[in-house]
């Protein structure tokens, strides 16, 4: 695996797993129809080379109209279903504006699965509005900046996300942004976990 940080960009160079070509395969569609999008938590330490299983991918989208949202719908549906509902209307007055996960999967398949959400905090807003780019394999992706990450990692607090948190930071810590970690670090109120693990 390589990674390079270029003009603002993270672009890295590795052999796309199973989860990899089915996170791309679902981009692909989003990218295509113009909706900004961040991918969040455990998916984005496997993009940069952990080693560890993931059934769920979580991905904040920007919030739709559902005239928008049913175009969106239609073009996932050529290749995907949606596990919570077959009806788009259902899918997004009763799923996506109440702020609950849509399901997302390959035909006939239930893992692995994108689990789509609107952002509902303010927290979610700026991870979408600061996304980060990644360029895999010249195909274009956007995650959540390492800075929030990482500290976001730490607050969730599993064994799991904790050695997320730490793979994450031991691979970026020479050109993350250390005072934006830090301020995340104590919003989240995580500094003793922070000075515990990352330092």
């Amino acid at each position: 695996m390589q990674i390079e940080h270029l003009n603002g960009k993270i672009v890295l160079e590795k052999k796309l797993n199973s989860l990899d070509k089915f996170v791309l395969d679902f981009l692909s569609v989003l990218n295509t129809l113009e909706v900004n999008y961040v991918l969040v938590s455990g998916y984005v330490s496997i993009l940069f080379g952990r080693s560890r299983s993931s059934e769920d991918i979580d991905i904040f989208i920007q919030r739709l109209d559902f005239k928008k949202f049913e175009i969106v719908w239609r073009a996932l549906y050529k290749n995907f279903e949606c596990i919570n509902t077959e009806d788009v209307k259902e899918a997004y007055e009763e799923y996506l504006v109440k702020d609950h996960a849509l399901r997302f999967s390959s035909v006939g398949k239930f893992i692995p699965n994108m689990e789509v959400k609107f952002p509902k905090m303010e927290l979610d807003e700026w991870t979408l509005e600061n996304r980060k780019m990644v360029v895999l394999n010249k195909k274009i992706l956007f995650v959540s900046p390492l800075e929030l990450q990482i500290p976001f990692k730490l607050f969730l607090g599993s064994e799991k996300d904790i050695e997320d948190a730490k793979y994450l930071y031991n691979l970026f810590r020479d050109t993350i942004d250390m005072d934006l970690l830090k301020e995340f670090s104590r919003k989240l109120k995580i500094e003793d976990l922070f000075k515990r693990y990352l330092i």
